[in-house]
């Protein structure tokens, strides 16, 4: 039997985990989880198929496999204040897509969050099987300055259309939505009230923002990283509809998946189990603090945000407008100082996808690394300090060499180097590596 590692994979993994200490992560779907979540997500599970669920599966040697899922599905319906859950989704996708396929025929129709305006490429994009399947109608931000939701185009559209499903969710939206007007919408034109709180369920399950399932909606989708602080995964919640929930499960298995990744399951409980606690409520409490830091010095440096702040965990911003640079030269020069966000489009964006107006950042994972308020606002001010560096070299070279645009190197060094002294001062804890 070899015993030896495989260098090349085992190399990189390490090469990852010297970045992520030695830089600072700020894409807001990005975090990092507990050594207990790592021990169950790479545990000897991994070997085990059981399609099925528990108490009906279809292999033997379910024992121990059952006690994790049902423990998992125990623990998220207690944080979320609900009767089912599906814990089976192997990701955000998936799950919507299951939902999709449990509460309606091919050709219904759906009315959710607008691409541009902050929702996400499964409400309806056009490159998406959903999309190929289902007919998306859209509604938009009444006003990108504020980020409030048109609701009375909401509702329009909604008699307009005749949904059946009204979805409130987002992957680019800052502000908070009134959740009580969907589901007021929704029973006008008898339609089921969807949430997919993928980028806020920790938040949520934290009681740092409100839960849907508190005004009336029927089903939340999300995955259980990014705030939640778990494996890479997703889940299915049903507030009180068993109906709507063995539909679900249904459509899971054996819709569109075979057998659960158990590794991950066992992971995802780990994760709930530790959402239960008092500091995770301060953790979810200091991610919208440290997420208000940094809008303060935006505002302050005049920089343009689109809904004019942040609700919640994340701020996205119109770097071309507000400096010249593009979300993608934006991306890359932070890169270079040891910043990891991503570019993105914005509201009315003008420029490609793949070269937008915009970048989106936020507070879940350097706050689990420790910062606070004072910190956050000071790695704000060096992320708009090294983009307006960027811009000044723009302004300086008409046409770019064979390299690029070149920065003024001197200045990218200085605050790379704080940017790696923020990191040792706050670093990932060894149980994080």
């Amino acid at each position: 039997m070899n015993t030896h590692l495989d260098n090349k994979v085992f190399d990189a993994i390490a090469g990852e985990a010297k970045r992520q200490a030695e830089g600072l992560e700020l894409i807001p779907s990005e975090n990092y989880v507990s050594k207990n979540v790592l021990l169950a997500n790479g545990s000897i599970l991994t070997n085990k198929y059981s399609e099925g669920y528990p108490g009906r599966r279809y292999y033997g040697g379910q024992e121990f496999t059952d006690k994790i899922e049902t423990l998992a599905i125990e623990r998220v319906c207690q944080l979320f204040n609900c009767k089912f859950a599906n814990v089976q989704p192997h990701s955000g996708a998936p799950a919507n897509l299951a939902v999709y396929s449990a509460l309606l025929e091919p050709g219904d129709t759906i009315l959710g969050m607008d691409l541009s305006h902050g929702g996400h490429l499964t409400h309806g994009h056009p490159m998406t099987l959903p999309a190929k399947i289902y007919k998306f109608v859209t509604y938009k931000m009444k006003d990108p300055e504020t980020g409030e939701i048109d609701y009375d185009n909401l509702r329009a559209m909604a008699l307009e259309h005749k949904p059946k499903i009204i979805l409130a969710g987002f992957s680019a939206y800052s502000r908070s939505l009134d959740y009580k007007k969907f589901v007021e919408i929704a029973k006008e034109v008898g339609a089921i009230t969807v949430a997919d709180m993928a980028h806020i369920a920790g938040l949520i399950a934290g009681k740092a923002l409100r839960n849907p399932f508190d005004d009336g909606f029927d089903v939340i989708t999300s995955t259980t990283h990014k705030t939640l602080r778990g494996p890479r995964g997703g889940i299915i919640l049903t507030r009180e509809s068993e109906e709507i929930a063995k539909k679900i499960d249904k459509a899971i298995f054996p819709g569109i998946q075979g057998g659960p990744h158990m590794h991950t399951i066992a992971a995802k409980a780990v994760a709930f189990g530790e959402a239960m606690t008092p500091a995770y409520q301060e953790y979810c409490q200091q991610v919208l603090k440290n997420a208000k830091a940094m809008e303060a010095v935006f505002h302050r440096e005049k920089i343009r945000m689109i809904g004019g702040g942040t609700d919640n965990h994340l701020i996205l911003a119109d770097v071309f407008g507000s400096l010249g640079v593009t979300g993608k030269e934006a991306q890359t020069v932070l890169d270079e100082v040891g910043i990891t966000l991503n570019m993105n489009s914005i509201a009315g964006d003008t420029r490609k996808p793949l070269d937008p107006s915009g970048i989106r950042f936020g507070t879940p994972a350097i706050t689990t690394r420790g910062f606070k308020e004072a910190d956050c606002a000071r790695v704000a001010e060096l992320l708009i300090e090294t983009l307006r560096n960027k811009a000044n070299s723009l302004k300086a070279n008409a046409r770019p060499d064979e390299d690029g645009f070149r920065d003024d190197e001197a200045k990218k060094k200085i605050i790379k180097a704080e940017i790696q002294a923020l990191a040792e001062q706050f670093p990932i804890p060894e149980s994080f590596v």
